[in-house]
């Protein structure tokens, strides 16, 4: 193991993850859930995403080309709607999810919230990839801490909500946050789009 290639590669993946998207999104869901079930959703949301980048770390070459012969390029497009639909709420409505009242908590935990919120397009292709450069315990490593920084961001993110709130710029940031999010949405259809186009000319 090496300790500045875990913490390079942690911070790549701090990055990818955005811990302060997922601030907004507990917030928007604290007039649906209690504060123990949103303490359940954060910390077993972390958890799948964890167990999703791990598998596509190991298995994700496998199987996007011979097993369901997915491209990449499709899964960025897929996931790229999703997160440009998600922005688009935060940045129009002042919310990120707004949930039907009778929706099980189960419901949201894996799609969306582990998955793209947390183990997105981005997180997972550089699960994908990284190993062949920084070795798969380091990657490894590196998921686990950006993760748990992540998962710290949710846990306190009542707090944080409250704070932003009395400071009187939590609307504004969640309709900023909302506007990157869905340009980030934009980017990787964008991305999928040009890689696509990229096969035909080969």
């Amino acid at each position: 193991m090496d300790f500045k290639l875990i913490i390079s590669g942690a911070v790549a993946f701090f990055a990818l993850i955005n811990p302060i998207h997922k601030i907004f999104v507990i917030s928007s869901l604290q007039n649906q859930f209690n504060d123990p079930e949103l303490r359940y959703l954060s910390i077993k949301s972390s958890f799948t995403a964890f167990l999703i980048l791990l598998f596509f770390m190991f298995l994700g070459e496998l199987i996007f080309n011979y097993v369901f012969h997915i491209q990449l390029y499709a899964f960025k497009v897929a996931c790229g709607v999703v997160l440009f639909y998600n922005g688009i709420n935060g940045l129009q409505k002042g919310v990120f999810l707004r949930l039907d009242k009778n929706i099980n908590l189960n419901d949201v935990l894996t799609v969306p919230i582990a998955m793209p919120m947390i183990a997105g397009p981005a997180t997972i292709t550089a699960a994908v990839t990284f190993p062949s450069h920084y070795g798969r315990l380091n990657t490894i490593s590196a998921i686990i801490i950006a993760i748990s920084l992540n998962l710290l961001f949710m846990l306190f993110a009542k707090q944080i909500g409250k704070l932003l709130t009395k400071l009187n710029v939590m609307n504004a940031l969640i309709r900023i946050t909302g506007l990157i999010v869905a340009t980030i949405g934009l980017q990787l259809i964008f991305d999928g789009v040009a890689n696509f186009i990229n096969t035909l000319n080969l």
